[in-house]
Protein backbone atom coordinates (compact mmCIF):
# COMPACT_ATOMS: atom_id res chain seq x y z
CA UNK A 1 0.00 0.00 0.00
CA UNK A 2 2.72 2.16 0.94
CA UNK A 3 4.63 1.47 -2.22
CA UNK A 4 1.60 1.87 -4.01
CA UNK A 5 0.71 5.54 -2.78
CA UNK A 6 5.03 6.80 -3.32
CA UNK A 7 4.81 5.69 -6.54
CA UNK A 8 1.28 7.56 -7.48
CA UNK A 9 3.00 10.51 -5.64
CA UNK A 10 5.91 10.40 -7.66
CA UNK A 11 4.31 10.18 -10.93
CA UNK A 12 2.13 13.25 -9.83
CA UNK A 13 5.53 15.15 -8.71
CA UNK A 14 6.61 14.76 -12.53
CA UNK A 15 3.37 15.15 -14.29
CA UNK A 16 2.18 18.06 -12.72
CA UNK A 17 5.26 20.08 -13.89
CA UNK A 18 4.90 18.66 -17.36
CA UNK A 19 1.57 19.64 -17.32
CA UNK A 20 2.16 23.39 -16.27
CA UNK A 21 4.21 23.73 -18.87
CA UNK A 22 1.96 22.56 -21.46
CA UNK A 23 -0.36 24.70 -20.45
CA UNK A 24 2.25 27.76 -20.60
CA UNK A 25 2.69 26.60 -24.04
CA UNK A 26 -0.62 27.13 -24.86
CA UNK A 27 -0.94 30.36 -23.07
CA UNK A 28 1.79 32.52 -23.49
CA UNK A 29 2.03 35.18 -26.62
CA UNK A 30 4.13 34.51 -29.50
CA UNK A 31 6.29 37.27 -28.22
CA UNK A 32 6.96 35.50 -25.05
CA UNK A 33 7.30 31.92 -26.10
CA UNK A 34 10.64 30.42 -26.86
CA UNK A 35 11.79 30.59 -30.09
CA UNK A 36 12.14 27.50 -32.73
CA UNK A 37 15.68 27.07 -33.52
CA UNK A 38 16.60 27.73 -37.08
CA UNK A 39 19.48 25.51 -38.05
CA UNK A 40 21.36 27.52 -41.26
CA UNK A 41 25.30 26.34 -42.37
CA UNK A 42 27.49 28.28 -44.71
CA UNK A 43 29.42 26.28 -47.18
CA UNK A 44 32.66 27.99 -46.80
CA UNK A 45 36.10 26.31 -47.89
CA UNK A 46 39.74 25.36 -46.64
CA UNK A 47 40.53 27.45 -43.22
CA UNK A 48 43.46 28.75 -45.35
CA UNK A 49 41.21 30.48 -47.82
CA UNK A 50 39.21 33.60 -48.01
CA UNK A 51 35.57 31.68 -47.22
CA UNK A 52 36.41 30.57 -44.25
CA UNK A 53 36.96 33.83 -42.23
CA UNK A 54 34.34 35.64 -43.41
CA UNK A 55 31.55 32.73 -43.07
CA UNK A 56 32.65 32.80 -39.45
CA UNK A 57 32.52 36.84 -39.37
CA UNK A 58 28.91 36.54 -41.12
CA UNK A 59 27.30 33.53 -39.29
CA UNK A 60 28.65 35.57 -35.44
CA UNK A 61 26.67 39.20 -36.51
CA UNK A 62 23.21 37.13 -38.01
CA UNK A 63 23.03 34.15 -35.47
CA UNK A 64 19.90 35.15 -33.63
CA UNK A 65 19.95 32.91 -30.15
CA UNK A 66 17.28 33.42 -27.68
CA UNK A 67 18.12 36.38 -24.95
CA UNK A 68 20.69 38.34 -27.04
CA UNK A 69 20.27 42.01 -26.61
CA UNK A 70 22.24 43.30 -29.84
CA UNK A 71 19.41 41.03 -31.78
CA UNK A 72 16.12 42.27 -29.76
CA UNK A 73 17.17 46.48 -29.62
CA UNK A 74 17.59 46.31 -33.45
CA UNK A 75 17.20 44.55 -36.87
CA UNK A 76 21.22 43.43 -36.84
CA UNK A 77 20.24 39.57 -36.61
CA UNK A 78 18.57 36.98 -38.77
CA UNK A 79 15.33 36.19 -37.93
CA UNK A 80 14.57 35.05 -33.99
CA UNK A 81 16.19 31.79 -33.57
CA UNK A 82 18.41 31.58 -36.60
CA UNK A 83 21.63 29.33 -35.33
CA UNK A 84 24.17 30.21 -38.52
CA UNK A 85 27.21 28.11 -38.06
CA UNK A 86 29.95 28.25 -41.20
CA UNK A 87 31.81 24.93 -42.40
CA UNK A 88 35.00 23.58 -44.54
CA UNK A 89 34.50 22.30 -47.53
CA UNK A 90 36.21 21.20 -50.67
CA UNK A 91 35.46 24.15 -52.29
CA UNK A 92 33.20 26.24 -54.61
CA UNK A 93 32.23 23.29 -56.99
CA UNK A 94 31.50 20.89 -53.96
CA UNK A 95 30.03 23.88 -52.46
CA UNK A 96 27.30 24.72 -55.08
CA UNK A 97 26.70 20.58 -55.76
CA UNK A 98 25.28 20.66 -52.53
CA UNK A 99 23.30 23.54 -52.01
CA UNK A 100 21.50 22.59 -55.61
CA UNK A 101 20.87 19.17 -53.96
CA UNK A 102 19.36 20.70 -51.10
CA UNK A 103 22.08 19.18 -48.72
CA UNK A 104 23.45 22.13 -47.73
CA UNK A 105 21.70 25.18 -46.45
CA UNK A 106 23.86 28.10 -48.45
CA UNK A 107 27.11 28.30 -49.07
CA UNK A 108 29.88 30.48 -51.06
CA UNK A 109 31.30 30.24 -54.53
CA UNK A 110 32.83 32.04 -57.52
CA UNK A 111 31.14 34.01 -59.63
CA UNK A 112 32.20 31.91 -63.00
CA UNK A 113 31.86 28.43 -61.00
CA UNK A 114 28.23 29.47 -60.76
CA UNK A 115 27.62 30.76 -64.04
CA UNK A 116 28.89 27.19 -65.21
CA UNK A 117 26.65 25.49 -62.83
CA UNK A 118 23.72 27.26 -64.42
CA UNK A 119 24.65 26.21 -68.08
CA UNK A 120 25.51 23.07 -67.14
CA UNK A 121 29.13 23.48 -68.44
CA UNK A 122 32.73 23.21 -67.06
CA UNK A 123 32.76 20.95 -63.94
CA UNK A 124 28.88 20.45 -64.32
CA UNK A 125 28.76 19.10 -67.75
CA UNK A 126 28.69 15.68 -66.24
CA UNK A 127 25.84 16.31 -63.68
CA UNK A 128 23.92 19.07 -65.67
CA UNK A 129 22.35 22.13 -65.27
CA UNK A 130 21.86 23.03 -61.52
CA UNK A 131 18.60 24.69 -61.82
CA UNK A 132 17.97 25.10 -57.99
CA UNK A 133 21.15 27.67 -57.28
CA UNK A 134 19.90 31.40 -56.34
CA UNK A 135 21.78 34.22 -54.92
CA UNK A 136 21.33 35.62 -51.77
CA UNK A 137 24.73 38.32 -52.25
CA UNK A 138 27.30 39.61 -54.49
CA UNK A 139 29.89 39.56 -51.36
CA UNK A 140 33.45 40.06 -52.67
CA UNK A 141 36.26 40.43 -55.32
CA UNK A 142 38.79 37.67 -55.76
CA UNK A 143 42.23 37.80 -57.23
CA UNK A 144 43.71 34.55 -58.78
CA UNK A 145 47.38 34.77 -57.17
CA UNK A 146 50.11 32.65 -58.80
CA UNK A 147 52.14 31.38 -55.86
CA UNK A 148 55.83 30.26 -56.71
CA UNK A 149 58.89 29.06 -54.51
CA UNK A 150 61.03 31.98 -53.83
CA UNK A 151 63.56 30.53 -55.88
CA UNK A 152 61.93 28.58 -58.66
CA UNK A 153 62.85 29.75 -61.99
CA UNK A 154 59.50 31.18 -62.85
CA UNK A 155 58.45 34.08 -63.86
CA UNK A 156 55.22 33.79 -65.94
CA UNK A 157 52.69 31.17 -66.98
CA UNK A 158 54.94 29.42 -69.54
CA UNK A 159 58.23 29.20 -67.32
CA UNK A 160 55.55 26.27 -65.66
CA UNK A 161 56.79 23.78 -67.66
CA UNK A 162 58.04 20.60 -66.00
CA UNK A 163 57.13 22.01 -62.70
CA UNK A 164 55.47 20.46 -59.60
CA UNK A 165 52.44 23.12 -59.96
CA UNK A 166 48.77 22.31 -57.86
CA UNK A 167 45.82 23.46 -59.24
CA UNK A 168 43.61 23.40 -56.35
CA UNK A 169 41.17 20.82 -54.79
CA UNK A 170 38.96 19.25 -57.81
CA UNK A 171 36.09 20.18 -56.54
CA UNK A 172 37.38 23.56 -55.81
CA UNK A 173 36.56 27.09 -57.93
CA UNK A 174 40.27 27.26 -57.93
CA UNK A 175 40.70 24.53 -59.94
CA UNK A 176 38.08 25.60 -62.37
CA UNK A 177 39.12 28.95 -62.69
CA UNK A 178 43.06 27.54 -63.51
CA UNK A 179 41.96 25.18 -65.56
CA UNK A 180 40.33 28.36 -68.04
CA UNK A 181 43.59 30.41 -67.51
CA UNK A 182 45.99 27.18 -68.47
CA UNK A 183 43.74 26.72 -71.92
CA UNK A 184 44.22 31.02 -72.57
CA UNK A 185 47.98 30.93 -72.27
CA UNK A 186 48.42 27.20 -73.92
CA UNK A 187 49.34 25.61 -71.18
CA UNK A 188 48.40 21.78 -71.56
CA UNK A 189 47.94 19.95 -67.97
CA UNK A 190 50.11 17.14 -69.24
CA UNK A 191 52.64 19.31 -69.45
CA UNK A 192 53.28 19.87 -65.57
CA UNK A 193 53.88 17.49 -62.64
CA UNK A 194 50.70 18.48 -61.41
CA UNK A 195 48.83 18.25 -58.27
CA UNK A 196 45.03 19.06 -56.66
CA UNK A 197 45.32 19.57 -52.78
CA UNK A 198 43.96 22.35 -50.64
CA UNK A 199 45.86 25.50 -49.91
CA UNK A 200 47.04 24.91 -46.64
CA UNK A 201 48.85 21.50 -47.77
CA UNK A 202 50.52 23.45 -50.68
CA UNK A 203 51.81 25.37 -48.59
CA UNK A 204 53.31 23.00 -46.25
CA UNK A 205 54.96 21.17 -49.70
CA UNK A 206 56.09 24.49 -50.74
CA UNK A 207 57.75 25.46 -47.43
CA UNK A 208 59.30 21.93 -47.54
CA UNK A 209 60.70 22.45 -51.23
CA UNK A 210 57.97 19.56 -52.64
CA UNK A 211 56.14 22.18 -54.82
CA UNK A 212 57.19 24.66 -57.33
CA UNK A 213 54.33 26.68 -57.59
CA UNK A 214 50.19 26.84 -56.29
CA UNK A 215 47.21 28.48 -57.44
CA UNK A 216 44.80 30.73 -54.96
CA UNK A 217 41.53 32.62 -55.70
CA UNK A 218 40.83 34.97 -52.65
CA UNK A 219 40.02 38.49 -51.77
CA UNK A 220 43.26 40.49 -50.93
CA UNK A 221 45.19 40.07 -48.67
CA UNK A 222 45.25 36.48 -48.11
CA UNK A 223 46.90 35.60 -44.65
CA UNK A 224 48.57 32.48 -45.83
CA UNK A 225 50.40 34.08 -48.95
CA UNK A 226 51.28 37.06 -46.74
CA UNK A 227 52.78 34.77 -43.87
CA UNK A 228 54.99 32.71 -47.39
CA UNK A 229 56.39 36.04 -48.75
CA UNK A 230 57.03 37.22 -45.24
CA UNK A 231 58.68 34.14 -43.97
CA UNK A 232 61.16 34.40 -47.60
CA UNK A 233 59.33 31.07 -48.68
CA UNK A 234 57.19 32.40 -52.17
CA UNK A 235 56.74 35.17 -53.99
CA UNK A 236 53.87 35.94 -56.82
CA UNK A 237 54.09 35.97 -60.24
CA UNK A 238 52.02 37.63 -62.97
CA UNK A 239 49.01 36.82 -64.78
CA UNK A 240 49.25 39.20 -67.73
CA UNK A 241 49.60 39.81 -71.81
CA UNK A 242 47.99 38.49 -74.67
CA UNK A 243 47.03 34.88 -72.64
CA UNK A 244 45.02 37.34 -70.14
CA UNK A 245 43.04 38.78 -73.41
CA UNK A 246 42.22 35.55 -74.51
CA UNK A 247 41.17 34.58 -70.66
CA UNK A 248 39.22 37.69 -70.59
CA UNK A 249 37.10 36.99 -73.89
CA UNK A 250 36.88 33.26 -73.12
CA UNK A 251 35.13 33.41 -69.79
CA UNK A 252 32.82 36.59 -69.22
CA UNK A 253 32.68 36.16 -65.47
CA UNK A 254 36.82 37.31 -64.59
CA UNK A 255 38.21 40.73 -64.93
CA UNK A 256 41.62 41.98 -65.46
CA UNK A 257 42.17 43.55 -62.17
CA UNK A 258 46.01 44.19 -59.76
CA UNK A 259 46.82 43.68 -56.45
CA UNK A 260 48.38 46.97 -55.37
CA UNK A 261 52.07 47.02 -54.44
CA UNK A 262 52.90 46.32 -50.64
CA UNK A 263 49.68 44.41 -50.38
CA UNK A 264 52.09 41.61 -49.62
CA UNK A 265 55.18 43.04 -47.89
CA UNK A 266 57.97 44.21 -50.44
CA UNK A 267 55.67 42.79 -53.81
CA UNK A 268 55.41 45.81 -56.37
CA UNK A 269 51.42 45.64 -57.99
CA UNK A 270 51.36 42.59 -59.94
CA UNK A 271 48.80 42.15 -62.63
CA UNK A 272 46.00 39.61 -62.41
CA UNK A 273 42.57 38.59 -62.91
CA UNK A 274 39.54 38.35 -60.44
CA UNK A 275 36.35 37.21 -60.27
CA UNK A 276 33.25 37.87 -57.45
CA UNK A 277 32.35 35.55 -54.53
CA UNK A 278 28.69 35.15 -54.51
CA UNK A 279 26.66 33.53 -51.26
CA UNK A 280 24.26 31.39 -53.07
CA UNK A 281 21.18 29.22 -51.29
CA UNK A 282 18.98 26.84 -52.34
CA UNK A 283 15.67 27.93 -54.24
CA UNK A 284 12.88 26.09 -51.62
CA UNK A 285 14.82 27.81 -48.76
CA UNK A 286 11.44 30.20 -47.52
CA UNK A 287 11.78 33.39 -48.40
CA UNK A 288 10.81 34.95 -45.10
CA UNK A 289 13.84 33.43 -44.11
CA UNK A 290 16.29 34.67 -46.37
CA UNK A 291 14.87 38.07 -46.56
CA UNK A 292 15.42 38.37 -42.83
CA UNK A 293 19.24 37.28 -43.29
CA UNK A 294 19.55 39.42 -46.14
CA UNK A 295 18.13 42.50 -44.58
CA UNK A 296 20.01 41.37 -41.54
CA UNK A 297 23.69 41.14 -43.14
CA UNK A 298 23.15 44.95 -44.73
CA UNK A 299 21.65 46.68 -41.70
CA UNK A 300 24.13 49.75 -41.12
CA UNK A 301 24.71 49.07 -38.01
CA UNK A 302 26.62 45.76 -39.29
CA UNK A 303 28.48 48.07 -41.08
CA UNK A 304 31.52 48.72 -38.43
CA UNK A 305 31.66 45.00 -37.69
CA UNK A 306 31.91 44.35 -41.37
CA UNK A 307 34.68 47.08 -42.26
CA UNK A 308 36.63 45.45 -39.40
CA UNK A 309 37.18 42.02 -41.37
CA UNK A 310 40.01 42.13 -44.14
CA UNK A 311 37.87 40.69 -46.95
CA UNK A 312 34.21 41.54 -45.42
CA UNK A 313 34.94 44.94 -45.77
CA UNK A 314 33.68 44.50 -49.20
CA UNK A 315 30.67 43.78 -48.69
CA UNK A 316 28.59 46.69 -50.25
CA UNK A 317 24.84 46.75 -50.82
CA UNK A 318 25.53 48.98 -54.31
CA UNK A 319 27.15 46.13 -55.62
CA UNK A 320 24.99 42.77 -54.26
CA UNK A 321 22.64 42.48 -56.63
CA UNK A 322 23.68 43.44 -60.16
CA UNK A 323 25.29 41.64 -62.99
CA UNK A 324 24.53 37.92 -61.33
CA UNK A 325 25.58 34.73 -63.45
CA UNK A 326 22.13 33.04 -61.25
CA UNK A 327 18.58 34.41 -60.14
CA UNK A 328 18.59 36.32 -57.00
CA UNK A 329 16.16 34.79 -54.37
CA UNK A 330 13.11 36.01 -53.93
CA UNK A 331 13.56 36.99 -50.04
CA UNK A 332 16.45 38.51 -51.24
CA UNK A 333 15.19 40.00 -54.23
CA UNK A 334 11.98 42.00 -51.92
CA UNK A 335 14.71 43.43 -49.64
CA UNK A 336 16.76 44.44 -52.85
CA UNK A 337 13.50 46.07 -54.40
CA UNK A 338 12.45 47.80 -50.92
CA UNK A 339 15.74 49.19 -50.31
CA UNK A 340 16.07 50.45 -54.03
CA UNK A 341 19.01 48.02 -54.93
CA UNK A 342 17.24 45.84 -57.36
CA UNK A 343 18.92 44.97 -60.50
CA UNK A 344 18.86 47.25 -63.15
Amino acid sequence: MFLRRAVWILAVGFLLPALVLVWLGANLSPASAVSQRISFQILTGSTGGTYFPVGQMIAGLLSHPPGVDRCEAAPVCGPSGLIMTARTSDGAVANVLAVNSGLADSGFAQGDVVADAVAGKGAFLAGGKQPNVRVIADLFPEDVHLIVARNAKIASIADLKGKRVSLGVETSGTSVTVKAILAAYNMPVWRMKVQHNPVDFDAQLMQKGQLDAFFLVGGRPVALVGDMIDRGVARLVPIDGKGRDRLLKAVPGLVASEIPANTYRGTPAIPTVSVRALWIVNAKTPDPLVYGITRALFDRSNRIALQGGIHANWIDIDNAAQNLPAPLHPGALRFYKETGHAPH
